[in-house]
């Protein structure tokens, strides 16, 4: 019998912060800063200590940042 299941290569749509801070390209500490004085993208809390983000919310935050000049607010 031939196996015929695919190898789940779908992206996980939720990140630790590593890699939420690698998907964004910005530090994990800045991250960390956004979390305790807010502004930053939205997360989920797992417990007491597992910090999860969905790739959407993400992209979403990074989207609401954009900018055609610094005048913008």
């Amino acid at each position: 019998m031939i196996d015929t299941a695919q190898p789940d290569t779908a992206p996980r749509p939720y990140l630790t912060p590593a890699e939420a801070a690698a998907h964004l390209s910005i530090p994990v500490r800045t991250l960390e800063s956004y979390r305790k004085r807010g502004g930053g993208p939205v997360y989920r809390k797992l417990g007491l200590k597992t910090v999860r983000y969905h790739r959407d919310d993400l992209t979403a935050w990074a989207e609401a940042g954009k900018r055609r000049s610094v005048h913008e607010c």
